[in-house]
């Protein structure tokens, strides 16, 4: 008897693995078995949250040295798609200028990918778009601190 739930169970495994190829493709899938880059990061210079139309969160943590991304995660609550495009959306982000993070978009994840269920390419947007609130959050963060840095070194005149 347990043999045979093992084989329904090993035949049921390999029809999903085959079933997910199909739709995600080598890339997706390789993402979706086992994911890349996921997890919160505590010392992030970047941080963005977003919900998307369909009620997934993503979360993308960026770190920054020399204007440099040399760490990026992500978590998402959302279904294997949003961790899919999370990981990849964190990978893209490594090694990248401010500037450079621009250019990720969803396009730009559904054309690594390949493959991709058309009824979740949303959660490519959704990645790229929480990327761009983590670029934001840095930049605002970076700008405030050049503020209160600069305002610090300003010497006032006296009254004599």
């Amino acid at each position: 008897m347990s043999d045979r739930l093992n084989d329904f169970i090993s035949e049921l495994q390999e029809r999903i693995f085959e079933e997910t190829w199909v739709a995600y493709g080598e890339v997706g899938f390789q993402r979706w078995r086992k994911p890349l880059f996921k997890g919160a990061m505590d010392d992030a210079d970047g941080y963005g949250r977003l919900t998307g139309t369909c009620g997934d969160t993503m979360q993308i943590f960026l770190k920054i040295e020399n204007e440099r991304v040399k760490a990026a995660t992500y978590l998402t609550d959302g279904c294997g798609s949003s961790a899919v495009c999370g990981s990849l959306a964190a990978e893209l982000s490594l090694g990248k200028t401010p500037d450079e993070l621009v250019d990720i978009t969803g396009e730009k994840i559904l054309g690594v990918l390949g493959v991709f269920p058309e009824k979740d390419k949303h959660c490519a947007f959704l990645a790229a778009e929480t990327v761009q609130a983590a670029i934001g959050h840095y930049m605002k963060s970076w700008s405030s601190k050049r503020k209160s840095e600069n305002s610090a070194s300003i010497e006032w005149p006296t009254e004599a």
